[in-house]
Order: structure tokens, then C-alpha cells, then sequence
């Protein structure tokens, strides 16, 4: 009897036969050596049992990337460290520039006026020691000695004019001190001495009597108060000064023994000051030369690396001396550290320290020939003639 055809007209295929459990094999109907049955009752050849999906195989040709070993930290060389050293010092120095650019106190002491003197050569700086209380208290005054301000016009006088010379060529720098009590031509106010230039117009006007009476033109101007000068030497830590004789001012009271010592706040502004004593027998010529010695002594204590990378003394300058300080509108601080720079040989010789020459001890007439080769001398960055130097 043929065989018959499922109703689709294909042969019908036999169904695997179903496994039965063998004996302690557990309910899987599959046994590692056993397979269903095939067609006509055969067994098919046993195999190993269905693998599960493992991970994705790179693609032929290229080998399964190996994992990166752990990263080592980089130890920092001594190149790497010194740069970074230098990184944070230049940062350190310009954050202390431009502190100092904006906090130094400003004043317009340099306006232009008819019949200023042209520029010649160098560079003059008028340097000013004012007898200034601002920011002092009656405690304070009484202990800096300062005196009656009453006495002194309100406070508002001078005890020190100088200028500083700058030149452009290899001479010498020259620090010029010009007596407070000389007598000189103050525009629209006649004759009179010249710190009175102060009094009367402040800053502005002092400059234009000094350029008046010097044909000098003054191209920077600073200056410094009783209060500000203490606390700056003070900041410092004091001043290192050699003093041949005792000073003792008749007029303060002011006591400087002699020898070698480091001169504190109040002493330093007594010695800059005292022209009422046995050791300044011409007063006040005396007084100046004393003020020359102590701003190179100072210079030199400044800009020691004992004061720059102590920051015990750094840290209290940087807080007094823009306090302390007046510069004019049109100065800047890169102005300042050119001056420093140029008055660090006052101590060892590199600068001419000398005062206008004049007719007597009482300082208050100037030699008018010696003096214009002084100034002739400045204009023209040429050496000064000796005869036009007094000390």
C-alpha cells in the first residue's frame, strides 16, 4: 500500500522521538551519549551540548585589545619645580606691581605753564620731605618729636628738597639738595624762602619755583611725610648708620650716641631733621648733608636681599609705603624703581652728593656763578666742575 501523503502534498516527516529520563540521569531528556532518533528509528550521532553566546570576536585579522596597564604618577623633576618656582615668584612680583600702581597716593604737582624750562638731558626728580601730621595722633606726634604744627604753618611745610639727576649717559647720578631756607623769586608771591613754595601752593607750586630757580625741568616728583618716613624705617627694621658724634638736639630734645647702631623710627627722623646741635655746627648745610647719608644708607637697606625675601620686612613695607608715599599723576611705579636703582651708590661713592652753593653758612643766598655750572652741568649730563661742589 503506498505511503500516504500529508494533505500538502509533501511527505510527511517523522517526529523525533521523545527521551525518556534514564535511571539517575535527572528529568533532562537529553544524555551526553544519547541523541533523539532520527529518521526510521536511527540515532543520530551524539555532540556536545548547545554552547551559550559569549562575547563579541574582534574582527578577523586583528587581535582583542590588551587593557592598559594602571598609570604611574610622574614624579616632578628639579626642572619642572624650579620653573614652577619661577612661575609663581614672576606672578607674585606682578600681583605686588600693580598693588603698588594703584595704592600709591597721586598728586598733580607737574602741569605744564608758560615759560617752562624745555627737557634737556637725563632725567630730574623732585624729591620732597614734607613736615606733614596727616594720619599721625597727638600720641604718635609727641613720640616722632615732631614739633608744634602750628609752629610749622599747619604742617604743611618742607624740611627737605632735593633733586635727583638721572643721567643718560656713563656720568654719575646726582642727588642735589636745595636749602629750605633759601631765598628765591615764588611765582606771584615775590621773594621768600623756598619751602615756602609749599605753604603757600602746594606741590604744584613748589615744582615751578624749583624749575624757576634752577632752569632745571622737572620731569618726576615724590614725596614723603613725618608719619610715612617713621614707618617705613620702622617696617625695615630699622636703618644701619655710622654717627661720628653724639647729637643732641638743643631745640627737641632728640639724643643720637655715637657709633655704629640701627636707628629706629623716631631716632632716624631726629637725625634727618636736627640742625640744633654741637654736631651740626652749620645748621642747616649740615642738616642736608645728614638727610643724603640717611637716603643712601635707606636706599641700600631697601633694596638688600635681607629686606626683599624677608617677608617680615617685605610684608610691612608693601603695607606702609604706598600710605606713605605722593608721586605725581604722570609717575609710575617702574619710574620709582629706575630712581632706586640709580641712587644705590650714594653709600659707596657711585653718586655726586652735594648742595647748591652758597654765599654763607646761613644757606639762604646762592653763588650765582658756581651755581649755574652746577646747573649747566646737569642740563648737559657733563661732570660737575669741583668748585661747584660743596658737601
Amino acid at each position: 500500500m503506498p505511503p500516504q501523503r500529508p494533505p500538502s502534498g509533501r511527505p510527511r516527516r517523522h517526529q523525533p522521538a521523545q527521551m525518556m529520563p534514564l535511571p539517575g540521569r535527572g528529568s533532562s531528556p537529553y544524555d551526553e551519549r544519547t541523541a533523539p532518533m532520527g529518521h526510521g528509528g536511527q540515532e543520530r550521532p551524539a555532540g556536545p551540548p548547545p554552547r551559550r553566546p559569549g562575547p563579541p570576536q574582534p574582527p578577523p585579522g586583528r587581535s582583542a585589545a590588551r587593557p592598559r596597564p594602571p598609570a604611574r604618577r610622574k614624579r616632578w623633576g628639579f626642572g619642572k619645580v624650579l620653573v614652577t618656582l619661577l612661575t609663581v615668584f614672576v606672578v607674585f612680583l606682578a600681583g605686588v606691581w600693580v598693588y603698588l600702581e594703584f595704592s600709591i597716593n597721586r598728586v598733580d604737582a607737574l602741569a605744564e605753564y608758560s615759560g617752562r624750562p624745555v627737557a634737556a638731558e637725563g632725567t630730574n626728580w623732585l624729591i620732597v620731605g614734607s613736615d606733614s601730621r596727616d594720619g599721625l595722633t597727638p600720641e604718635e606726634q609727641e613720640k616722632l618729636v615732631t614739633g608744634d604744627s602750628k609752629a610749622a604753618g599747619g604742617g604743611k611745610r618742607t624740611d627737605t628738597i632735593m633733586i635727583a639727576h638721572v643721567p643718560s649717559n656713563s656720568t654719575k647720578p646726582t642727588l642735589l639738595s636745595l636749602p629750605r631756607d633759601s631765598q628765591v623769586a615764588i611765582p606771584g608771591h615775590g621773594k621768600n624762602k623756598i619751602n615756602a613754595a609749599f605753604s603757600i601752593g602746594g606741590p604744584a607750586l613748589l615744582a615751578q619755583t624749583v624749575e624757576g630757580a634752577t632752569g632745571l625741568r622737572i620731569d618726576h616728583y615724590a614725596e614723603i611725610g613725618f608719619g610715612g618716613f617713621a614707618k617705613i624705617v620702622d617696617a625695615i627694621g630699622g636703618v644701619h648708620m655710622c654717627v661720628e658724634k653724639p647729637m643732641e638736639d638743643t631745640l627737641t630734645g632728640i639724643k643720637i650716641p655715637a657709633g655704629c647702631q640701627d636707628l629706629q623710627g623716631p631716632q632716624a627722623l631726629g637725625f634727618v631733621r636736627m640742625r640744633h646741635s654741637d654736631a651740626t655746627p652749620r645748621s642747616d648745610l649740615d642738616r642736608v648733608a645728614n638727610q643724603r647719608k640717611f637716603i643712601g644708607a635707606l636706599v641700600s637697606e631697601i633694596g638688600s636681599p635681607g629686606t626683599l625675601l624677608n617677608p617680615f620686612s617685605l610684608f610691612p613695607l608693601l603695607s606702609t609705603g604706598p600710605d606713605a608715599l605722593t608721586m605725581d599723576t604722570g609717575d609710575h611705579v617702574h619710574n620709582l624703581v629706575g630712581l632706586a636703582l640709580a641712587m644705590r651708590g650714594i653709600s659707596s661713592g657711585g653718586v655726586v652728593t652735594t648742595t647748591v652753593p652758597v654765599t654763607n653758612g646761613s644757606a639762604e643766598n646762592w653763588d650765582k656763578t658756581k651755581s649755574k655750572l652746577l646747573f649747566d652741568a646737569l642740563k648737559n649730563d657733563t661732570e660737575i666742575p669741583d668748585s661747584a661742589i660743596l658737601t
